[in-house]
Order: structure tokens, then C-alpha cells, then sequence
């Protein structure tokens, strides 16, 4: 008698004799049985990827080290915030935090490798607003979906950009910058990392609100911008005060205002712009902590009452304070009203600077 054709024997057979076995277990075999030996194809069709995703939403978190992936190279605002909260996420979890740099294609790079790793939530990508708010607007092909593939968790902190001047520059406040830039329509330019970058679109966002031409000269590098700016080949910047508050410190550089509604708790006599009447200009860039749609709630809200705690420690928020950051942690809710209107403000930047 022939041994029966079972289940455990049907996925031993090759491809080619597994297919003949289940056209014959459909022709000869009771409905049922034909259902069953359908949904036995579909289960092996899904593949590894559906098991280990079912695995990753059942398994406890967290059960093994965290990874914290940013998508620049180290150094810069965002791998310094990361690497900050890192130890603090370590002690709070009892695991491991590792942070790890994957710059390339403006952060796209990381968070596409965050949503090739399981949805298990130890693999966090650090998510910042050129990504999620900008790059949807510049027509920048992206290997992911931040509507559908991403799932906020937490904006760590804010950082708003400040408008510097060249020492030279005739003018010792916002108000008299202004009135010079009125009086030489596209003679004062402004320098920034590149064309989209979030320095240019700030620049962009003060033309329209305060009613000036300032004209846009792009570098391949903030550093690149602050040495023609410190120099006087250029006369004005926006940019984030951790890169440039060290030159207003030794008179190279002054600084007009803050891009913001409110004044940075670390420079509080830097005036706000919308203090001194550019209502309503806030080129502010962020940075988050985000993970993959698949990843259960639960986990998102442990991360999320993590982040709250490491970034409310007296030390971490001086230390981003002294560099200019504006710490949030606040509710995956939040972030996601938050992210609605920031994305909508850029996108007015971006439409009437005719940048895309």
C-alpha cells in the first residue's frame, strides 16, 4: 500500500510534484479536503516574512538590544539627540541601545532599512522633519510611504532655525535688516546647505512673510555656508544654532532673531521674529522617533513613556537647551497632528517659492 500523501511529505516534494500532488488532492479529494490543500499553498506562498511578522507581534519587548538608527553621519543634531537618549532608553528597557548611523538619499536609507527589519519595535528609526514634512513636496522619489508605512511614536525635540548676519552687514536687529533688504531688493543673499534644504526653505518662508528679496546661494554643506558667511561673501543665514551660535559668540556672527513663536529657553535675549512683527514665521525642523505600521501599540506606547522619561531628565534637557533645542516628547496622537500641520506649512513654502 502506498504511503499517504500527508502534509509533512507534501512541502518535502519539488516544486513541480508538490503542484501535480495538489491538483490531484483538489480533483479526487471531498470539497474540504481541496479547501485544505489550497489554504497549505497560500501559507506556503506568504513566505518566512508573514511568520516572522505574526512572531514579532506576539513576542515580548523588549527581549534583545534596541537599535536606534539615524540617517546621517554622526555629529549633527539628530545623532546627538539619539545618542544622548540612548543610555537613558538603556537603563529604562534593561537592554542594550545601539546607535547607528546609515546617512544617504537625506534619511531615506535608514528609515527603509527600519521597515526591512521586523515589526517587533527593536528597531527604532530616528525620523526628522526633511523626510516627513519636506521631501513629500520636492517630488524626491522615496522608498517608503509616510502615510501608510510609518507609525509616529514620539517628537523628541524641536530645534528652530535662527537668522545670523555677517558682522559687516550695516544693521543691528531684525527691523533694520528688514529696511536694508527692502532698500536692495536682491542684492542681500542668504546661504544654506543646499536647494530644498530646510535653511532655504526658511529663507523662502522670510521672503513671503516679511515682504523682502532675499536671494538663495546654495553649498554642498552648512559648514561650506558659515565660512562664506563668516568671510562676507555672503551676508545672512538661517540655520540651527548649534552649527553657528559658536561664531555669534566671538563677533563673527550676529544673530537677528529666533525662527520661532516663542525664545530658545538656552538664548533667551534673542529676540522671536514674531515678536518683532514676522508673525507667524517658524521654519522649526524636528526629530522623532518613529517605527514600522506593523509594530504593536503596546510597544510604540513603552518606547514612548521611555523617550517621555530620558528626555525630561534635568540633564539632557539643558544640554539640548544649550544647543538650541526645544525638547517635546510628547503622545503619538500629538506628533500626528503635529506632523499634518507641518507638512501642510511646508508644502505653502514650498508651492510659492515654485520648488516643485
Amino acid at each position: 500500500m502506498p504511503t499517504p500523501l500527508t502534509h509533512h511529505r507534501l512541502q518535502q516534494l519539488p516544486t513541480p510534484l508538490r503542484a501535480r500532488a495538489l491538483g490531484r488532492l483538489t480533483n479526487r479529494r471531498r470539497p474540504v479536503l481541496a479547501v485544505a490543500a489550497s489554504g497549505l499553498l497560500a501559507g506556503l506562498l506568504a513566505g518566512p516574512f508573514a511568520a516572522s511578522t505574526a512572531q514579532a507581534q506576539t513576542a515580548p519587548f523588549p527581549s534583545k538590544p534596541i537599535k536606534l538608527v539615524v540617517g546621517f553621519s554622526a555629529g549633527g543634531s539628530n545623532d546627538i539627540i539619539a545618542r544622548l537618549i540612548a543610555p537613558r532608553l538603556a537603563e529604562e528597557f534593561g537592554q542594550q541601545v545601539v546607535v547607528e548611523n546609515r546617512p544617504g538619499a537625506s534619511g531615506n536609507i535608514a528609515i527603509a532599512s527600519v521597515l526591512a527589519s521586523p515589526p517587533d519595535g527593536h528597531t527604532i528609526s530616528v525620523c526628522t522633519s526633511g523626510s516627513f514634512s519636506i521631501q513629500p513636496h520636492l517630488g524626491t522619489p522615496m522608498p517608503f510611504n509616510p502615510d501608510k508605512d510609518i507609525q509616529p511614536v514620539t517628537l523628541m525635540a524641536k530645534t528652530p532655525y535662527v537668522l545670523m548676519v555677517t558682522a559687516g552687514l550695516p544693521v543691528k536687529n531684525l527691523t533694520e535688516f528688514i529696511a536694508y533688504a527692502k532698500a536692495n531688493p536682491g542684492k542681500v543673499n542668504f546661504a544654506s546647505s543646499g536647494i530644498g534644504a530646510a535653511g532655504h526653505l526658511a529663507g523662502e518662508m522670510f521672503n513671503s512673510i516679511a515682504g523682502v528679496e532675499l536671494t538663495h546661494v546654495p553649498y554642498k554643506g552648512t559648514g561650506q555656508a558659515l565660512a562664506d558667511l563668516v568671510g562676507g561673501q555672503v551676508q545672512a543665514i538661517f540655520d540651527q544654532p548649534v552649527s553657528s551660535m559658536g561664531y555669534a559668540k566671538t563677533g563673527q556672527l550676529r544673530p537677528l532673531a529666533v525662527g520661532d513663536l516663542k525664545r530658545l529657553s538656552g538664548y533667551p535675549d534673542i529676540p522671536t521674529a514674531h515678536e518683532l512683527g514676522v508673525t507667524n514665521f517658524d521654519p522649526v525642523s524636528w526629530t522623532a522617533l518613529c517605527v514600522g505600521k506593523d509594530v504593536p501599540r503596546a510597544t510604540v506606547d513603552k518606547i514612548q513613556q521611555a523617550a517621555r522619561k530620558a528626555l525630561t531628565t534635568p540633564e539632557i534637557a539643558n544640554r539640548l537647551a544649550a544647543d538650541g533645542v526645544e525638547p517635546v516628547a510628547n503622545t503619538p496622537e500629538e506628533f500626528q497632528a503635529f506632523l499634518a500641520a507641518d507638512r501642510e506649512k511646508w508644502g505653502r513654502v514650498i508651492k510659492n517659492a515654485k520648488l516643485n
